[in-house]
């Protein structure tokens, strides 16, 4: 018999990088899909808001950083936890790595086997994985809300509310109406809801459409370069969050079990959405999370190497 492997296996192709320049300090490291890195370039330093998974792929952001500036890489911003986004933290030899309370937590429960859990989903993120030397932990954390000041350019950090995960992070930068919004928007690519707050994700983006972002670096996805197509993106997010759930919690309630109830929302929501970057790949955790949260999970449960194959072989292998 066949291992049934993963979506994401099949995907080998070698993406194309876009560095994008959204205004004078803020730039977007994108690749077709693949997670995006937000860079912040200061009057005397520069940010990084996510990392790469590994120490060998940042090194192609700090290449495209230092084609348009020497300035040193004093701080990097975890947008959340997951290890596709911060494992690549080493290499920019940062003084600062920042983080929410939520998200620290979340490394110190459950961060070796989400590691673990990533490196087994899709291996091409992970290139050069013996390079990563260990979890990346935060050395300042905080509640709700830091401002920082490159110089004088002012940099807003704030935990606006649950959705992707329960730390959330965003980077804004007020004076350019620029909004780094980590996996809590995506562009023409599939929401990853595996660890998500279903209830709440739809109210922080309320949130940040009303913060006024008139261009937008998602988690995934090509940079939103107008107000037209922030919206877009937020739109959609919300829209494939709501649906998806919806579709989840009436198949619960009628008493249908999860392999069917994942059979039916993957057709309900396969025209509209079907086209997105790692569909397969993520649905099937995206509805066992609204499954428990619909039912008796409230938070998410910790997704490891031998869950995630286990729900794997229980819903795709029916698909």
């Amino acid at each position: 018999m066949t291992e049934k492997k993963f979506a994401s296996h099949a995907d080998t192709e070698v993406k194309q990088v876009s560095f994008t320049q959204l205004s004078d300090n803020a730039w977007a490291y994108t690749a077709e899909g693949d997670p995006n890195t937000g860079i912040v370039i200061g009057d005397d330093s520069v940010m990084v808001i996510d990392t790469q998974a590994t120490p060998v792929m940042a090194q192609d952001v700090i290449r495209r950083i230092r084609e348009v500036t020497d300035k040193p890489i004093r701080h990097v911003v975890m947008s959340h936890y997951h290890a596709v986004r911060v494992l690549g933290a080493s290499a920019y030899g940062a003084t600062n790595i920042i983080a929410s309370r939520g998200t620290h937590d979340l490394i110190a429960e459950r961060g070796a086997q989400d590691m673990a859990s990533e490196i087994g989903r899709f291996p091409r993120l992970f290139q050069a994985v013996e390079s990563i030397p260990g979890l990346t932990w935060p050395n300042i954390v905080f509640e709700r809300e830091l401002t920082l000041y490159l110089g004088k350019l002012e940099v807003q950090i704030r935990h606006v509310g649950r959705g992707h995960t329960k730390g959330d992070t965003i980077v804004w930068l007020p004076q350019q109406k620029v909004l780094f919004s980590g996996d809590l928007v995506e562009f023409a690519a599939t929401p990853y809801t595996g660890d998500a707050y279903l209830t709440d994700w739809p109210a922080t983006l309320d949130a940040l459409e009303a913060m006024g972002p008139e261009k937008l670096v998602p988690g995934r996805g090509a940079a939103l370069t107008t107000p037209q197509t922030v919206k877009q993106g937020l739109d959609e997010t919300r829209a494939f969050v709501t649906r998806m759930f919806e579709a989840v919690k009436a198949g619960r309630a009628a008493g249908k079990p999860l392999g069917q109830i994942y059979r039916e929302t993957y057709d309900a929501l396969k025209p509209a959405f079907g086209h997105w970057v790692i569909f397969d790949h993520c649905l099937p955790f995206d509805v066992s999370r609204a499954y428990d949260e619909a039912g008796e999970h409230r938070d998410p449960r910790i997704w490891t190497a031998e869950r995630d194959l286990d729900m794997w072989r229980s819903l795709e292998g029916q698909a």
